[in-house]
């Protein structure tokens, strides 16, 4: 019925449409005729308009309500009967303590404390076993090291190297795409909420957007500021980038579209939070966690720009690199000088080596987690990534 009613209202209006184009060309005529030379024809000229064309009323279709009542209802759908019985009580059993297979040290624990007291601010850490296991391991094409890991798919991945290539591979092995970017050992590539990638140029100084159809089109311009570092963030996208000028650096927010919205440069007192910011990203709460080689140290800030700690590693040498963190809000940092991956809490607090020369492990740099718990570890003696799980 629908249908029918559908094609009859079509060729109406098309009818309308070719008498409305009938009506036009007619008063085009009349004008012709009004013009001086004409005008005594047209006293003497009889117009002739055809009328409107007829069409149909289409007979809409008409609704017959049906007749039912609560009972019918009932025995259709069901109905909720409320029991007269005199309800059990019931014992609470107290919860069991949940243990963790890491080690911290009295000192550890009471800075842990300390920390908690001042902030409240939920670690998730203390409920967590790890258990590092060796998942998988696989060679990247046309690289010598891997510096830096962005992971798009389950089965995609970039890695970055020393000599500045940049690589496209699958897990097989297989090299689906490369560019010379120049960069060198830092964090310049980040994988893109859509699965695209954000690089940046620091010759150019320009930052880049790949499409996922592999169309490279410009999206940053940072005038005199050499972008070291970007991270998209999970959670809205925008994109943080670490930059520095002979005498200064900061740390810039832009929205996807490449519209700067946010500087972080000082704390409280003034004083220069970041000066070689080499490696980003973002925590689950917001929190910016860069990777300074001058500082040597990890430097956090939340999501307004307020510095919230700084992390100078459990010894006397300690020089990060590489940096991520995962969906508990821990975070992962390689340690150049001890060639290792520390695992901190979201305030800062050390939990544990989890990777180590113990593990296999000679020289790490480059780290990403993804969505099923896996650690991605790139290091910098040879061309393999390692795939480790870690959370339990």
């Amino acid at each position: 019925m629908e249908k029918s009613l559908l094609k009859m209202l079509k060729f109406q209006e098309t009818t309308y449409d070719d008498y409305i184009a009938y009506l036009w060309k007619m008063s085009d005529e009349f004008q012709g005729y009004l013009s001086t030379t004409n005008q005594k024809l047209l006293f003497s000229m009889t117009f002739k308009v055809q009328t409107i064309p007829e069409t149909t009323k289409p007979v809409p279709p008409v609704f017959n309500a049906g007749q039912f009542n609560k009972d019918a209802v009932a025995k259709l759908l069901g109905k909720v009967n409320v029991l007269i019985t005199k309800p059990e009580k019931r014992k609470i059993q107290p919860m069991t303590a949940v243990t963790t297979q890491m080690k911290s040290t009295k000192k550890q624990l009471k800075q842990s404390k300390e920390k908690s007291d001042v902030k409240q601010t939920l670690s998730l850490s203390c409920s967590v076993t790890i258990i590092l296991t060796k998942v998988r391991k696989y060679s990247v094409p046309d690289v010598e090291n891997a510096c830096h890991v962005s992971l798009e798919k389950p089965d995609r991945l970039w890695v970055s190297d020393l000599r500045g290539y940049l690589v496209q591979a699958d897990l097989r092995g297989n090299l689906l795409l490369k560019i010379n970017t120049k960069n060198g050992t830092i964090g310049y590539h980040t994988v893109t909420q859509n699965g695209g990638l954000i690089y940046s140029d620091i010759e150019k100084k320009v930052i880049y957007r790949i499409t996922p159809d592999k169309k490279i089109t410009e999206l940053i311009k940072t005038g005199e500021w050499t972008p070291l570092t970007v991270h998209s963030t999970r959670i809205n996208g925008d994109i943080l980038v670490g930059m520095k000028t002979y005498k200064e650096a900061k740390v810039t927010r832009y929205i996807k579209a490449g519209k700067e919205i946010q500087n972080i440069q000082r704390d409280k007192k003034g004083q220069e939070l970041y000066s070689d910011p080499h490696y980003i990203t973002e925590n689950f709460n917001g929190d910016i966690c860069t990777s300074d080689y001058n500082k040597r140290a990890v430097v956090v800030a939340n999501k307004s720009g307020q510095h919230r700690f700084s992390y100078k590693g459990q010894g006397s040498e300690f020089l990060p690199w590489g940096i991520c963190t995962d969906v508990l809000g821990h975070i992962l940092v390689c340690d150049k000088d001890n060639k290792s991956v520390h695992l901190l809490d979201q305030d800062g607090g050390f939990l544990s080596i989890i990777l180590s020369a113990l593990q296999g492990i000679k020289d790490p740099r480059g780290v990403c987690v993804d969505d099923e718990n896996n650690l991605y570890v790139g290091q910098f003696d040879t061309n393999t990534v390692t795939v480790y799980k870690y959370l339990q």
